[in-house]
């Protein structure tokens, strides 16, 4: 039997997989770590704390699963998007990765809309407005604040990039990684020379980009004994997590989707060709299947806005207990209607300022329509980011997964406001499992994705829309109508209090 390990690099943590050459899981392993939180929004981690800690997770992977042992083919490793790894002229690296999460760069983003010329030329170079998080405006806070640790830089790489070189010693880089830099043309599918000249990086400090199943390198036959790989283990590029992780739920051709409601929530759509008007209202990056790219919508607080809601009002309440409570209630909450902007919000609105309303309380509130509107409100959201997609690509196959698919009602909900049957897959790894496959389809196991998959991944649970989805319908615009009725008010509140 064949084998290989899809690694999953998280922020918090690193995730290892063990799959058959048939798709099937056979077990992973993880080691938790934290990342450097410091002073005026700044979050850093020194990249051999990903590598030691990756080491660690393969190795003990292996150890609970001798008979894999020299017969592992090949790695592909999903990673946090955007963060940035400095490379000198001998790959060694310069200082300490700026993560994904690291807002230090707001003069930078307003530099970036300046010297693109604008909001729409931006859109029309690389599809995607500048955020804080996003790999370019990293680049120029160093180049502006430590110009002397820049003017060592050799090369850019993304946190999975630096793994792969640390592997096999080749400095490489995915289309889906790459796209998330904003220095990559999405539609044309390389470096976009143009921006880079407008703001001042040479795109020699790009690494060069492959598809995400394409061949980084072999891994060092010294670690390839020292972990019990095989020997010439490839190492395929992998891709980012996002884009993992919607292979993994099952996104893999024309039509098909995927909800994440996690700690935060996303919507992603498979987009061949880029062929609707870009305004922003999502991200549209490349994806890890061959020659296409993937829309998506991005809200900040989705499991989290209950997770909140738990800690404020029902600590001493299980999940299991909320979901009883909400059960209770009727769909629409009484006519009590919660926006989930807890830190602000991304798609559609890009608007930081945003805050959470409960609107529409009435002295028969109840603790089941506080817990049920709270799911709602997340799920109005979902149809926000879904609608966005929509603009970019028909989506006729949806799954839903995270910590929110757990719940049965939560689901529902989902499924009676975007008024879409939802499926649930019997796969929860999402981004080790979508390194997996392109480990698979890379080292060439597996001919493309479907069959990567090897009729392991079925369908557990599919949810249809119910009688409530004619109550969200008509309460939706409502949802709607509150962020526009409140959104001068959400900056004066920032005003009033700065």
């Amino acid at each position: 039997m064949k084998y290989v390990v899809g690694i999953d690099l998280g922020t918090s943590g690193v995730k290892t997989l063990l799959v058959d050459g048939e798709g099937g899981i056979i077990d992973s392993a993880s080691v938790s770590y934290t990342p450097d939180f410091l002073s005026g929004g700044r979050v850093e981690q020194k990249p051999v704390v990903w590598w030691e800690n990756t080491l660690k997770c393969l190795k003990a992977l292996l150890e609970k699963h001798p008979e894999a042992k020299g017969k592992i083919e090949a790695v592909a490793t999903s990673g946090q998007m955007h963060s940035s790894v400095f490379f000198d002229k001998n790959n060694e690296v310069i200082r300490p990765a700026l993560l994904w999460n690291d807002t230090r760069t707001t003069p930078q983003v307003k530099e970036i809309f300046d010297l693109a010329g604008g909001k729409e030329k931006l859109l029309d170079m690389t599809c995607n407005l500048a955020l804080e998080g996003f790999t370019l405006p990293k680049i120029l806070w160093l180049k502006e604040n430590e110009p002397e640790n820049y003017a060592k830089v050799n090369k850019v790489v993304m946190p999975k990039d630096y793994i792969n070189y640390m592997l096999c010693g080749e400095v490489k880089t995915d289309v889906s990684d790459a796209a998330g830099t904003l220095l990559f043309d999405v539609k044309k599918c390389q470096w976009s020379y143009e921006l880079c000249e407008k703001v001042g990086v040479s795109p020699e400090i790009l690494p060069e980009v492959i598809p995400s199943t394409g061949v980084v390198g072999t891994v060092k036959p010294d670690l390839c004994s020292e972990i019990g790989l095989a020997e010439g283990c490839k190492v395929v590029a992998g891709g980012a997590d996002n884009s993992c992780a919607a292979i993994g739920n099952g996104v893999i051709k024309e039509g098909q989707g995927v909800i994440s409601i996690g700690t935060s929530g996303t919507v992603i759509g498979y987009v061949g060709e880029i062929n609707s008007e870009v305004t922003g209202g999502v991200h549209l990056f490349n994806y890890s299947a061959p020659n296409s790219r993937y829309a998506m919508g991005c809200m900040l607080c989705a499991g989290e806005a209950l997770n909140w809601t738990k800690r404020t009002f029902f600590e001493n309440l299980s999940f299991d207990d909320l979901n009883v409570l909400a059960e209770k209630a009727p769909a629409g909450s009484g006519g009590l209607v919660f926006l989930p902007y807890l830190f602000g919000e991304r798609s559609p609105h890009n608007d930081p300022d945003a805050r959470g309303v409960f609107f529409g309380i009435m002295g028969g509130c109840e603790k089941g329509n506080i817990i049920r509107s709270v799911m709602e409100g997340v799920g109005y959201a979902v149809r926000d980011l879904y609608e966005e997609v929509q603009k970019f690509t028909a989506l006729d196959e949806i799954f839903i997964t995270g910590g929110g698919a757990k719940s049965i009602l939560w689901g529902q909900i989902c499924s009676d406001i975007i008024n879409r049957p939802l499926k649930v897959l019997n796969v929860s790894e999402g981004p080790s499992y979508g390194a997996a496959l392109i480990a698979l389809v890379g080292s060439g196991i597996a001919a493309d994705f479907e069959s990567a998959k090897g009729g392991k991944v079925k369908v557990v649970r599919e949810t249809t829309p119910s009688e409530n989805a004619a109550v969200y319908e008509k309460l939706y615009p409502v949802f709607r109508e509150i962020y526009k009725a409140n959104k001068n008010n959400f900056k004066l509140i920032k005003k009033a209090l700065s």
